[in-house]
């Protein structure tokens, strides 16, 4: 890519129209549901266009192959069967019952932890925020509403648990991206890596336990309907063993309309209708997407990405400023991608010659690589995430953003971690 993309700054101006469109926008008249997101996404994809060479049919393909990578693709699939399953879960009853269960067994001031804890956990065993949120959203959508706690809130706290795993799982994309990129083992990388940001999580799970401790809302004791719960658990038992995310949908989609058919009046086309209804609601989620890989390979193919990784790598002269530049560098390919494992692998090559450069241990560089790519997919509200966890809540995304506690001091530690020359011992 390097070689073949000439650099130009003007490639970014789709980004900048969309934030103007959507979020400033959203902010002056400060609401957030005036203008909706597909509109942004829409007027800045027709401004993209004017970036790449061309005549437009050519620029059109150019667009349309991005909104075709396989990776969005395959976001859509996940969409489309985590619409169906949360749909059919709750028409069948798994969702009130996984509620209930979890209500009976976590006292009422620890919930808030307990999901976060959980979230951690899974996504931890699983490598993949996207699947963690798909399993504990839903979950978390109906503790908030029986205890009547906020919604974005509770989405918050899914997500950042979500990450928590995808920063320091093995299997990981973004680990295994950046380990490879930067010619580190898995493990000293998690060793790094953990030091920085198992502190944050602490510190937010201790957060949300203070929060939970003003909890003081009474709700009726209900029996819990074991055989309801088994889509989750298998939902849950199968992403912690490493089956494909998209499998372990389809199979909660099976489990739920099978009981939902066998225990109760939940009939063959009652299934369907629940599906159906269930992949029509991610249909904002699906364009937005669509859209969203169009515009961000406009932007790639323009040169918006090398202006960025030229502009930031002139100037670096010591450790700590090739550490900042490789953090800034993966920053801004995440913003311009959507994507933290692409964002890694984009700017990997040259963050490892910076890094050879200016004498950054391998470990440290592979951290700063994980760790920042994590914080910005985080905070985005066109990633996959953010969306994902708003559509299957029925919220704006820009709502969660605010309660994003850990995202943001991941990402503040991480800072520190570089400011500080922390840990010592890979900072040399």
């Amino acid at each position: 890519m390097n070689d073949k993309i000439k650099s130009n700054p003007f490639a970014l101006i789709p980004l900048v129209v969309f934030l103007l469109v959507y979020l400033v926008t959203s902010i002056i008249i400060g609401d957030f549901y005036k203008m909706p997101i597909t509109i942004a996404f829409v007027v800045s994809s027709i401004v993209s266009l004017y970036f790449v060479k061309g005549n437009i049919s050519e620029r059109i393909e150019t667009f349309s192959k991005g909104a075709a990578n396989h990776n969005i693709l395959l976001m859509v699939w996940i969409f489309i069967l985590a619409g169906a399953f949360a749909s059919t879960a709750k028409a069948t009853g798994a969702v009130d019952a996984t509620v209930n269960l979890t209500l009976n067994l976590l006292p009422d001031k620890l919930l808030i932890a307990g999901i976060f804890a959980a979230a951690c956990f899974i996504s931890l065993s699983i490598g993949t925020s996207v699947g963690t949120i798909v399993a504990l959203a839903p979950v978390a959508i109906g503790i908030a509403d029986k205890l009547g706690l906020e919604i974005p809130f509770m989405m918050a706290v899914v997500v950042g648990g979500a990450f928590f795993g995808d920063n320091l799982s093995f299997i990981s994309d973004t680990t295994i991206a950046a380990t490879r990129t930067q010619g580190c083992k898995m493990s000293d990388k998690f060793k790094v890596n953990s030091l920085i940001v198992v502190p944050v999580a602490i510190i937010v799970l201790i957060i949300y336990i203070f929060i939970g401790m003003n909890i003081d809302m009474q709700h009726d004791s209900v029996a819990v309907q074991w055989i309801k719960v088994i889509p989750y658990l298998l939902v849950i038992i199968t992403a912690i063993s490493g089956i494909n995310v998209m499998i372990v949908l389809t199979l909660g989609i099976i489990a739920s309309g099978i009981i939902g058919m066998f225990g109760s009046d939940f009939s063959f086309f009652d299934w369907m209708g629940a599906m159906g209804s269930g992949i029509t609601g991610m249909g904002e989620l699906i364009i937005i997407t669509l859209l969203a890989g169009g515009m961000l390979e406009m932007i790639r193919m323009g040169g918006g990405i090398q202006y960025i990784i030229e502009l930031l790598t002139k100037h670096v002269n010591s450790s700590k400023g090739a550490e900042f530049t490789i953090a800034a560098l993966v920053s801004f390919a995440n913003l311009c991608t959507a994507n933290n494992t692409i964002a890694v692998i984009t700017v990997g090559g040259i963050a490892r010659q910076i890094a050879q450069k200016f004498n950054v241990d391998p470990r440290k560089s592979a951290s700063l690589l994980d760790t920042f790519s994590c914080f910005v997919q985080g905070i985005i509200p066109y990633g996959a995430q953010l969306l994902i966890a708003a559509g299957l809540a029925s919220i704006s995304p820009i709502e969660i953003i605010r309660y994003l506690y850990y995202p943001f001091l991941m990402g503040f530690a991480a800072l520190l971690a570089i400011l500080f020359r922390y840990p010592r011992r890979f900072s040399n």
